[in-house]
């Protein structure tokens, strides 16, 4: 079944310098172009501005609304931005006219659970961009362009679409508008009346290119698309509405860009080990460098929730020290995507991508000198063998110098005991399990140890790890034992 989603940004102009997640202008915003206002938001208009009116009318009737020029390269870029995160549900994706993308997603049906679950993603991924869109669907690209253009709506078969389009304004397909004057003067008004026109008499008044939009719309013709294509390498930037003084609320604006960190994954059938969010200063003679997150991953993923949450905490863990004024979000490491194999009988622990997935939230939120592995050096010496790293080094795994009972707990500082009846005492007397194991080690570096090593069982049965310092290593005539470790 042949499926199209089409995304609408009605109000881009004026998100293009306040997104949706931002606060709202104080004394309300206006988009000008050649000096008259093409769009105000509601604090604008609840002051008396309306569509038309002049920059001077503005300055009369609210002197402190916030006025900005129509920025078309930046609307450019944030249909653009729109694109890029709507790869995540199909590689097939056009921009198309009047600030509308459209998707087909024909193929995706089955991946995502359905065309519901897959306009949910579509309203998603704009609103994480911060742009406000009507959504459609159609089994149409041009359909779907017409529907979302109007107010959106779903149309699944070719019979729901006719009917659909049959409701919509005649001026809404674009090559109709230069002959609106005349279809309104006979009384055509929807595009259901305009299709039931004579064909050759409309040919020969308006040309073929509306019947083309019409057959193409309504399925009687091929639609051939031009896909949309992302660079080779990935670097995005936003510039933020307002100053950020806590690195927190930059969470926003870093979700806009792993959208289309995303989608460009997706797309390019990648995932990432290392990324970079670069948090911007002011510039000018007192510039300052970017503050740099870098966020390095054990395994290489491409899933928008882990990377949002790891750039959450990491956040969270970041002193400013400067404002903020623009995010940028760059690739520093990327490889081929591994399709995930599910196995028949999975495991309940969950598989070693979840279990790295959870090693890289520890570290974004705790940093890497708190979580560590072991990595045990070739030593008879317990304190030196065990040592252990950040779990995001690579340091080479050395096997144990010897073959013998370690304990699961390993004191820091081994503790003196205690000699009651000639035994050592830790609660109760020790009593020696095993054969004794002497180290004899450090001598080469000036550290020489000499010791007799002891499992040893106390009376509520837990085990003991002891050590006896032999006699001549030290001045007393009388062995000292001490505790280094305890048995699980």
């Amino acid at each position: 079944m042949q499926l199209w989603i089409g995304v609408h940004l009605p109000l881009l102009c004026l998100e293009v310098f306040r997104p949706k997640w931002s606060y709202e202008a104080p004394d309300g915003l206006a988009v000008l172009e050649k000096e008259r206002v093409i769009a105000a938001d509601s604090l604008a208009r609840r002051a008396g501005i309306r569509i038309g009116m002049r920059r001077g009318g503005v300055l009369t009737l609210a002197p402190h609304t916030v006025m900005h020029d129509r920025n078309a390269t930046g609307e450019v870029d944030a249909v653009r931005e729109l694109a890029t995160g709507l790869l995540n549900l199909s590689p097939q994706v056009v921009i198309a006219e009047e600030s509308t993308v459209l998707v087909d997603v024909s193929a995706s049906l089955r991946l995502f659970g359905g065309i519901r679950s897959l306009r949910k993603m579509a309203r998603g991924v704009a609103d994480a961009i911060g742009l406000s869109a009507t959504v459609s669907v159609a089994p149409t690209g041009q359909g779907a362009w017409m529907l979302a253009r109007h107010r959106g709506g779903i149309a699944l078969s070719h019979a729901s679409l006719t009917r659909a389009l049959g409701d919509l304004p005649v001026g809404l397909p674009i090559p109709a508008r230069c002959h609106i004057d005349w279809l309104t003067g006979i009384g055509c008004e929807m595009v259901g009346q305009l299709i039931r026109l004579p064909r050759a008499g409309l040919k020969k008044r308006c040309g073929t290119a509306l019947l083309d939009v019409l057959d193409r719309a309504y399925g009687d013709s091929p639609e051939v698309y031009e896909w949309f294509e992302t660079p080779a390498t990935f670097h995005a930037r936003v510039e933020l509405p307002d100053r950020i003084e806590h690195a927190e609320a930059c969470l926003f604006a870093a979700r806009r860009l792993v959208v289309q960190l995303t989608g460009w994954l997706s797309q390019r059938q990648l995932a990432v080990t290392r990324i970079a969010l670069l948090l911007e200063h002011e510039r000018g003679r007192d510039a300052i460098e970017p503050t740099t997150i870098d966020v390095s991953l054990a395994e290489p993923t491409w899933r928008e929730d882990h990377l949002v949450r790891l750039l959450k905490e990491r956040l969270g863990r970041t002193d400013l020290p400067a404002a903020v004024i623009a995010l940028q979000l760059v690739v520093q490491k990327a490889s081929a995507a591994e399709p995930a194999s599910d196995s028949l009988f999975p495991e309940s622990g969950g598989t070693a991508a979840d279990h790295a997935r959870l090693i890289e939230l520890l570290v974004a939120r705790l940093g890497a000198e708190n979580v560590l592995r072991a990595a045990p050096v070739a030593d008879h010496r317990p304190e030196v063998a065990a040592r252990w790293v950040p779990v995001t080094e690579g340091a080479k795994y050395e096997p144990p110098a010897v073959d013998t009972p370690r304990p699961t707990w390993l004191l820091d500082a081994p503790i003196k005991l205690l000699m009651r009846g000639e035994r050592p005492f830790y609660g109760s007397p020790l009593r020696t399990v095993s054969s004794g194991e002497r180290v004899e080690a450090g001598w080469f570096r000036g550290e020489v140890v000499t010791r007799d090593y002891f499992v040893a069982e106390a009376d509520d049965h837990i085990c003991y790890w002891i050590y006896r310092e032999r006699i001549g290593a030290i001045a007393e005539d009388e062995p000292r034992w001490y505790l280094h470790g305890l048995f699980g």
